[in-house]
């Protein structure tokens, strides 16, 4: 019995002493990032070019993960439910945490009130794009056409109830036009009926327009911005066309709210360390977006900021969303 004992006691003891320390086997649990939405696309992209470089700043697995349904809803939810301990975050753009509780009057979360802001990564704006077959090289001249031909004054978004769509209501209101919006399913698909000669007008981001313009197939009048796109210098903005409209995105990433304020300050200045990283900036801007990199204090200015800007032409669209 006394020999029983004293194997037990030499075998913990080697146990405790080969194990790894507590904080270790911590550090290498798997940090998720829950991206909204189907893999593919500059989110997706921009989401893995930061994972990957977290998983090295951070000395441990990163893993992305793609939970795509309701507009991003889903995802959205997925984490606001984890357990706040820093190993779950989400990459998100800005209609999920800053337009939404405009649009959805059921929505099953509080963007601000349920998430802790981590660091804002990327910007970009958006654009109006035509057909080039259309006789029309600026904004009041598109404004000219669609009154003259309103069997077919319509335009196409990637769906209904993103900023896209709003941006389209917002200049059919300033030009006078009855535009009827035509939602698809994805930007590519807008795109490619729009080189078809299938809708006139198209509303998406201008990362998804820019080398589609550059290579003429495709005519970008304005783009979204305060100052004219750093990628479309050649194109005006909707201010300089004419119109007071104005306003950008974002992409971002959150945590669950409880999230210790330590935990998150260390995510995000390694994030922001990585988006600064000068290989990472011209990664960034090769798929259209310009690189930031906020504290979670700026970021979180941000998203209030947005949420007021946005509440109020989303309500004077009078738009229903189909849950």
């Amino acid at each position: 019995m006394r020999f029983t004992r004293i194997v037990l006691a030499v075998a913990g003891f080697a146990m405790l002493t080969l194990a790894p320390p507590l904080a270790a086997q911590t550090r290498t649990a798997p940090l998720r990032i829950i991206y909204p939405f189907p893999g593919g696309g500059s989110g997706d992209a921009l989401t893995r070019l930061i994972a990957e470089r977290l998983g090295v700043a951070l000395e441990r697995p990163v893993i992305v993960e793609p939970r795509a349904g309701a507009a991003g809803r889903l995802g959205v939810q997925a984490v606001k439910t984890a357990e706040p301990d820093g190993n779950t975050l989400l990459a998100t753009p800005i209609a999920p945490m800053a337009v939404y509780q405009s649009v959805y009057p059921a929505l099953d979360y509080d963007p601000v009130k349920d998430f802790a802001p981590v660091s804002q990564v990327a910007t970009f704006e958006f654009g109006i794009c035509i057909d080039p077959k259309i006789p029309a090289g600026d904004l009041p001249e598109l404004a000219a056409w669609l009154k003259a031909n309103p069997d077919k004054a319509n335009f196409g978004t990637p769906g209904a109830g993103t900023l896209p769509h709003f941006f389209g209501l917002m200049f059919a209101k300033a030009a006078g036009v009855p535009l009827q919006h035509i939602a698809y399913k994805g930007g590519v698909v807008a795109l490619t009926d729009l080189m078809g000669s299938r809708i006139p007008i198209v509303f998406l981001s201008t990362n998804e327009l820019t080398e589609l313009h550059k290579s003429g197939r495709i005519r970008v009048l304005a783009t979204s911005g305060a100052q004219r796109s750093t990628f479309l210098p050649d194109v005006p903005t909707f201010r300089e066309g004419g119109y007071d409209i104005e306003g950008g995105g974002w992409w971002g990433f959150f945590a669950p709210a409880g999230t210790p304020a330590a935990t998150v300050s260390r995510l995000s200045g390694a994030i922001a360390t990585i988006v600064q990283d000068e290989d990472v900036k011209a990664r960034i801007a090769q798929i259209g977006l310009k690189p930031t990199g906020t504290s979670p204090e700026e970021f979180a200015r941000i998203q209030r900021e947005d949420v007021e800007r946005w509440a109020a032409p989303i309500k004077a669209s009078g738009f229903k969303p189909e849950q």
